[in-house]
Formats: C-alpha cells, sequence, structure tokens
C-alpha cells in the first residue's frame, strides 16, 4: 500500500548534525539519475538573489529560502515526515506519533516533491524551496519528471491511494487500475449537497493519514480500506470512477 502525499512549500528548519544529503540514500533509486539536474539547476539558480525569487515566486521576506537552496548539499536533514509543516503535515503531526505508527508512516507514505520526486517518508532531506510551478531554466518540471514518476507509482503493484493535490499529480500520473485510486475531500450541506474543500481539505487528508497510521494495518485493496474507515466511523465512499470521497 502506498499514501501518495504532496509536499509543503513550509519546512521545519534544522536537522541532526552532522548530517548532509545523501542521493544514494533515498527511496526509490530509480529517480536518482533524474533528481541530479533539478539539484543541480537549484544550486545553480541560487546564485542569483533576483532570478531566484522571480523564478521560485518568492517575497522579499521569504528570501532566506534561497539561502536554504545555497546550502541543500550541505545542510542538516531529517525525516520527510517531520520536515514538512503547515495545514496537511499539522493534522499528520508525526512528530508526536510513537514508534509503531512512525514506522507505518515510513513504509507506506510517500511524499511527492517537485527536487527529489518520490520520497518515502523516512527518507532524509534538508530545508529547500522548490514548487510544482518554479521555473528553472532548461528545466520544465512537468516534462522532466513525469515520465520516471509514472513509470515508478506503475511499478508498484499494490494499492495506491493518491491524496496530491491536482497540479503534483501532473507532475507523475498513479496508473489507471482497480487498484490505484484518487482521494477528494469533501463536505455536505444541511441538504445532503457535496462540495470540495479547499484549504480545510489538507487538514482532513492529514488526519485520515494519521489514523491509517495509528492503525497500524496494510491494506491490499479499496474493499479492504473501506471496511476499515466504516469500523472507525470514517466517511469514506466510492466516488467518480477511480476516485473516493471522503467527507468532513
Amino acid at each position: 500500500m502506498l499514501v501518495l502525499l504532496p509536499p509543503s512549500e513550509t519546512k521545519r528548519d534544522g536537522g541532526d548534525e552532522g548530517s548532509s544529503l545523501d542521493l544514494a540514500a533515498l527511496s526509490f533509486p530509480q529517480l536518482t539519475a533524474a533528481r541530479k539536474p533539478v539539484l543541480s539547476a537549484v544550486k545553480s539558480l541560487s546564485r542569483n538573489l533576483s532570478e531566484a525569487s522571480a523564478a521560485l515566486g518568492l517575497s522579499a521576506a521569504q528570501r532566506f529560502e534561497i539561502d536554504r537552496n545555497r546550502a541543500i548539499s550541505k545542510s542538516p536533514t531529517m525525516p520527510v515526515m517531520d520536515r514538512f509543516t503547515g495545514v496537511l503535515y499539522d493534522g499528520l503531526a508525526a512528530t508526536e506519533l510513537e514508534d509503531a505508527p512512525r514506522e507505518w508512516l515510513a513504509n507506506h507514505v510517500v511524499v511527492h516533491s517537485a527536487l527529489f520526486g518520490l520520497l518515502r517518508a523516512g527518507d532524509r532531506i534538508p530545508a529547500y524551496r522548490l514548487s510544482h510551478d518554479s521555473r528553472l531554466a532548461g528545466l520544465p518540471l512537468k516534462r522532466h519528471w513525469s515520465s520516471s514518476i509514472a513509470a515508478a507509482l506503475e511499478a508498484h503493484d499494490g494499492l495506491i491511494l493518491d491524496l496530491r493535490s491536482e497540479s503534483y499529480a501532473s507532475l507523475g500520473p498513479a496508473p489507471v487500475r482497480e487498484n490505484s485510486v484518487y482521494l477528494r475531500v469533501v463536505t455536505e450541506g444541511p441538504d445532503g449537497t457535496k462540495r470540495a474543500l479547499n484549504h480545510f481539505n489538507k487538514k482532513g487528508k492529514g488526519e485520515f493519514v494519521r489514523a491509517l497510521a495509528l492503525s497500524g494495518l496494510f491494506h491490499e485493496d479499496v474493499p479492504s480500506l473501506l471496511s476499515w474507515a466504516d469500523t472507525r466511523g470514517i466517511r469514506l465512499a466510492a466516488g467518480a470512477p477511480g476516485e473516493l470521497e471522503l467527507t468532513v
């Protein structure tokens, strides 16, 4: 079972003293060759403050992100599940979990990074800034990542639960098959009408993945996942073809 999450633009500072980025230690080694030119382009871009600010869409107050990118190969690392912050990752609250649910996250959660491609939750990375819509000279991210990420996901023959935003899903589509589904978070009005959530869908996703981690269960298919959700009072149901709806 793979649970795919989007990254967050906000990240926690710091990391383990003496650690630094080791590309060879990251999961999905088939993506190593694709990671190198993106990493090189980010470091090159960070040499020019004005160009980097424009390419990364940064305000003057966010220029510390460029310093992060300059030091990306030397700065300390921490697990992916702890590095990202923001609404989704606050809902997940991985730093508050005990060893067993953190191990579940490390085994089953994959975060889709614009810089590194697919990362398991236990992979160790530095703080950085690069988004799906960042502009790298001569290296369009969608064209660069799409086929290699799609191939890596296709190679997984178990259940894939895609919680990525549509913008990240476009950087590497999940396979179209029975045990690969996209999760939409919706709310239900007094009249029973359902509508998609924007900001608050992130919190729902984070809390849902936290519940999965705390359960410690492995789901081989969608019926198993739906049955588990029903026993926990989680409103998860089939939606449009190839999709599940989580009502919060």
